[in-house]
């Protein structure tokens, strides 16, 4: 066997080896957060058959933390019993739970059931009635993950981080991150009431242009200052040094292409700061980054930009290109009044450098500065 094949081999046994470890540790977390789920439902039932509540989280508890620690180690402190008692009560009622089932074929297909808090259409009776089958509930995310959006008190909200975390392969970091920056509030903005219900339902969706815009955009992680003491060429450099968090941020999809990428026509040369791809539209996505007030022959330039990839870059099947100003400052009349009735191709949104308070995002939600136009 010559070194070719060798390196092919190791390869190969290697790529094996690591999804055979990281459905292990899938299948350890899913087992994991499962159990839990079954200790809260014990423990509540248990409760729910005593004379006084108040007592019991008390004395129970505590008598059944020091012989499970005693018996099995750490983990089982009486904060944490407390813990996995409230991850059964948020995941079994009063929400929407989704259950994954096998099919004939072996694949995974989601039922989704309603819960209310009425007796006769908890988790645990239609368990019981044979509805659902125990071992047919998979979480699927980890014990950690769980454990922060057990914190967010809006199930629609919990549920659609819940959903992206999945999704997307988050790390509890990337979770974090999502909810700090208000992700699903900017999300929002724009939306209906069907809408936002979408989102927590099925979470974010992108089928035409308008589903990839966030207004604002949030890039704290440049670490860059509120005040505009850089310049373009600076907030550009520091986007592309930091490209996996820009992604994160731009959304699902998206693949970088080019920086200061030139055009040029009648010897005139041009040069669009940020080319994209997104993979779900099958669009090309333009960037152009400004510092300060908006202004409206920004958006003629990028109109520009957008016509000639349209015509000179585009292939047969994909669809139009997309372009996205990120600015500082805009008004929204300017916008309204600069790009056609019927626009869906250019975007304006503010970009912030610093995550917000829960204080602006609510006046940005009170505002019209919250409307994408």
């Amino acid at each position: 066997m010559n070194n070719l094949q060798s390196q092919q081999l190791l390869q190969n046994i290697s790529a094996l080896l690591d999804n055979a470890r990281k459905k292990v540790v899938v299948a350890v977390n899913q087992t994991m957060v499962l159990t839990y789920y079954e200790i809260g439902r014990m423990i509540v039932e248990d409760e729910q058959n005593g004379e006084n509540r108040a007592e019991y989280g008390k004395t129970v508890l505590k008598d059944l933390s020091l012989h499970l620690t005693k018996r099995f180690g750490k983990g089982f402190s009486v904060s944490n019993l407390k813990q996995i008692r409230q991850f059964y009560l948020i995941y079994s009622k009063g929400q929407t739970l989704s259950v994954f089932l096998h099919d004939a074929d072996n694949e995974y297909v989601e039922k989704r059931q309603t819960l209310s808090g009425e007796s006769e259409t908890t988790l645990e009776k239609l368990i019981n009635q044979g509805q659902i089958h125990q071992n047919s509930i998979k979480f699927k995310l980890s014990w950690s993950h769980y454990l922060k959006l057990m914190r967010i008190k809006d199930a629609k909200e919990r549920r659609f981080y819940e959903i992206e975390s999945y999704k997307n392969n988050w790390s509890l970091r990337e979770l974090q991150r999502q909810y700090d920056s208000a992700l699903y509030t900017r999300l929002s903005l724009s939306k209906n009431k069907e809408e936002i219900l979408q989102l927590s339902e099925k979470g974010q969706i992108v089928e035409k242009p308008k589903d990839l815009i966030k207004d604002p955009y949030i890039l704290e992680f440049l670490g860059l200052s509120e005040k505009p003491d850089y310049s373009e060429n600076e907030l550009e450099s520091e986007l592309i040094d930091k490209l996996e968090h820009f992604l994160l941020e731009l959304g699902t999809g998206f693949t970088f292409v080019a920086r200061q990428d030139r055009i040029t026509f009648d010897e005139k040369h041009f040069k669009i700061d940020l080319v994209f791809y997104n993979r779900i539209l099958k669009c090309f996505v333009l960037i152009d980054l400004k510092i300060g007030e908006l202004k409206h022959q920004d958006i003629g330039q990028m109109q520009m930009y957008v016509n000639y990839f349209d015509r000179e870059k585009r292939f047969e099947g994909e669809n139009k290109t997309i372009g996205i100003i990120l600015c500082q400052d805009k008004s929204e009349a300017l916008v309204q009044y600069t790009l056609p009735e019927d626009n869906s191709q250019i975007f304006a949104s503010k970009y912030l450098t610093v995550l917000p308070t829960k204080e602006d995002f609510i006046n940005i939600l009170n505002s019209d500065n919250g409307k994408i136009s």
